[in-house]
């Protein structure tokens, strides 16, 4: 496996499309900070030149950036699907190759959602108005959203590893952790006992964290970890069960 990780590896890094992803994503965060320095420093009655705003739009985009992350994991799971019979007629077993594409694009992704988040906060720390709480509320809100976030990473790869279509997968990220809330919310209504099961809905959850956010009542919540490790270990269940029997063209 660790060979199998060392040639996926060398892959990854060399794939441009992945430094201009990151490079595109980290311009947009300086270009947030920076126009929002502007209208700030230019109009007296600007009222969102501070961090908490600008922090606020990154926890709004859970979803946004769970399609950046099809992106990353496209890196390794999409042209680079054809090479699979290959790797398996040199004794490279489906679940190393599962495993590893896996650990490597995951890994770039968090490091690049980490520095994101450092580019944040110093941008928002030392451009706009703060207070003496913003940054631990970003951060909790952050350790919130990061198991969602992940799960939606997981479950792309899961759905890219099963060749499952790139605008189908895409309508199920954005159903799943968009609206999936909506959904739940009619179905259970007439139950009682079940109409309050929309609140374990991945959608409402990262909507949930923004509200704590705008409304300065952030606190570290167990439910964004029960519900993100659950999505996770059944997309992997059922991923690696049906990529272990499936046909390799």
């Amino acid at each position: 496996m660790i060979n199998y990780m060392k040639s996926e590896s060398y892959r990854l890094l060399r794939k441009k499309g992945l430094y201009v992803t990151t490079m595109i994503c980290f311009g947009l965060i300086s270009a947030a900070g920076w126009i929002l320095y502007y209208f700030d420093k230019t109009d007296a009655n600007f009222p969102y030149g501070t961090s908490e705003f600008f922090n606020s739009n990154v926890i709004a985009s859970g979803v946004v950036i769970i399609i950046i992350g099809v992106l990353y994991n496209s890196a390794l799971t999409g042209k680079d699907l054809s090479l699979l019979k290959q790797s398996i007629s040199f004794g490279i077993s489906r679940n190393t190759i599962f495993w590893s594409k896996l650990i490597l694009s995951l890994s770039y992704f968090v490091l690049v959602c980490v520095v994101g988040i450092i580019l944040t906060i110093v941008l928002g720390e030392t451009m706009l108005t703060s207070n003496q709480d913003s940054v631990q509320n970003f951060l909790i809100a952050c350790i919130n959203m990061a198991p969602i976030v992940l799960s939606g990473f997981v479950l792309t790869h899961s759905l890219k590893m099963l060749h499952v279509g790139d605008v189908l997968m895409v309508i199920i990220l954005v159903f799943m952790y968009g609206y999936s809330s909506n959904l739940l919310r009619v179905i259970f209504r007439p139950f009682s006992g079940l109409d309050e099961l929309y609140q374990y809905a991945p959608s409402f959850l990262l909507s949930d964290n923004l509200s704590n956010y705008v409304d300065n009542a952030m606190q570290l919540d167990l439910k964004y970890w029960l519900v993100g490790t659950m999505i996770t270990l059944i997309a992997l269940l059922v991923a690696t069960n049906r990529f272990s029997k499936q046909n390799i063209d």
